[in-house]
């Protein structure tokens, strides 16, 4: 097995972190007796197993600070100095190898990869999923090539969508890249909007769903939004895009990056997105008792066998040039089936006897 085939560490699987547990914080305070040192040096000591390198990225991207003030590589600590450090670094426990994977990809430079995700592909492998997911594909697709350096190319995530959600995804290629778009994600500058089939239609035209979540005591595979003083702040944007009587279209926007946030979210609401089975979309909420009626929506769950939620808007500034980049991906064929037919069965006057 060559260098660039070798396995990668990954997450444990069972409870994978949310987007911005992605990214480990550190604060230390320095000893009094500690000798002025860079501080790219001291904390490649303080820290276990992470690289200079990375170390100096991060303080580029601004995300090392003493004393409240960002700080180059080539500061110098001083004694009872407080410093604070984001990195982009998930938990390691299982091991990741190159696999055949189909996926999409809708633009690619040195710095960074954006996805086009199908559903039912799930991104980070875990408990039921070890093979078979994007980063195997991803270490299958970056076999051989090697970045500006001469190094072997590896994917860094910076974010995750669900196994059925799909959409764009980003991807970062090397270090440098991963710790300055992790900023953007901690910082939520990222512009990003999903769209969402829900059950049930909505008294007003936007509006705004702010609840902490948390994991869910009944189930932990699922999030449920809880007190103000517990779990983690999420916030998620509506805005009503087409009315179907029944089920509503909705654009999303994230302010914040949390596991299941919309899905979460709109359940909360009392609009759970259309056949999400773990949130309970997968059953009629909506609409008439008629036989007729059942087997329509029988019908629509058979074209979307899923829940209706696509990322079709993916903004960022390029972790290199400083651009602005910006993609739109279109709704899959699957949610465009099922939307057309409740189009036309609204526009039919809603009658299913």
């Amino acid at each position: 097995m060559s260098d660039d085939q070798l396995p990668l560490p990954l997450a444990p699987a069972a409870d994978l972190p949310e987007e911005t547990d992605l990214y480990e914080h550190h604060r230390i305070t320095v000893d009094r007796g500690q000798e002025m040192l860079r501080i790219d040096k001291y904390l490649q000591m303080r820290l276990e197993g992470i690289s200079r390198s990375k170390i100096q990225a991060a303080a580029k991207a601004s995300c090392i600070v003493v004393n409240g003030k960002a700080v180059k590589s080539n500061y110098r600590v001083k004694p009872l100095d407080t410093i604070s450090v984001l990195l982009p670094e998930p938990p390691h426990e299982f091991e990741l190898l190159p696999e055949e994977v189909p996926f999409h990809i809708v633009y690619e430079d040195d710095d960074v990869l954006v996805i086009d995700k199908q559903a039912g592909l799930v991104v980070h492998p875990g408990v039921g999923n070890f093979t078979g997911t994007l980063l195997n594909g991803l270490l299958f697709y970056f076999q051989g090539k090697t970045d500006r350096q001469g190094q072997p190319v590896t994917p860094y995530l910076v974010h995750r969508i669900d196994k059925d959600t799909s959409g764009l995804l980003l991807v970062a290629k090397n270090e440098e890249a991963q710790v300055v778009l992790a900023k953007q994600f901690f910082d939520h500058t990222i512009e990003r909007k999903y769209n969402a089939l829900v059950w049930g239609d909505f008294a007003e035209s936007d509006g705004t769903i702010d609840g902490n979540l948390e994991r869910s005591p009944k189930d932990r595979r699922i999030m449920m939004v809880t007190d103000p003083d517990r779990g983690k702040h999420a916030v998620t944007h509506w805005h009503v895009m087409e009315r179907f009587g029944y089920v509503t279209l909705i654009e999303c926007v994230l302010e914040t990056g949390r596991t299941h946030q919309i899905r979460a979210h709109m359940r909360h609401i009392g609009h759970p997105l259309f056949n999400d089975a773990a949130y309970g979309g997968n059953e009629i909420l909506k609409g008439t008792t008629f036989s007729k009626y059942k087997q329509f929506v029988a019908n629509c769950f058979d074209l979307l066998p899923r829940q209706a939620l696509h990322a079709r808007i993916l903004g960022f500034e390029h972790p290199s040039t400083g651009q602005h980049l910006h993609f739109e991906s279109p709704l899959p064929s699957d949610m465009q089936a099922a939307i057309q037919k409740w189009r036309s069965y609204a526009q039919q006057g809603m009658t299913l006897e």
